[in-house]
């Protein structure tokens, strides 16, 4: 899939807001702002379930990477997701 059209699908999930549970949450981490080299993808059944957490890194910004923003897509459509939320930015790591 190409990257613009799975960025777009992603922020169309996150423009929602919360709407309950399963709940999915992005978070980007690097070295500097401009450059998120991971992302961490949690996954939350329920309220006070314990979140299930994935990684993906790169050597380029992930945000731009189009496997992994594919893959970010698939487990939120497989995950049956009915929030995804984003944390702003880029965190350091």
């Amino acid at each position: 899939m190409n990257v613009d059209k799975a960025k777009k699908r992603i922020a169309k999930q996150v423009n929602k807001g919360f709407k309950g549970y399963p709940q999915i949450t992005l978070a980007y981490f690097g070295k500097s702002a401009d450059c998120a080299t991971e992302v961490v993808i949690q996954f939350t059944l329920e309220e006070g379930a314990e979140v299930q957490e994935e990684r993906f890194s790169s050597e380029t910004d992930v945000r731009e990477n189009e496997v992994i923003q594919s893959a970010l897509l698939k487990i939120i459509e497989r995950a049956n997701a009915n929030s995804v939320m984003q944390i702003e930015g880029v965190s350091a790591l």
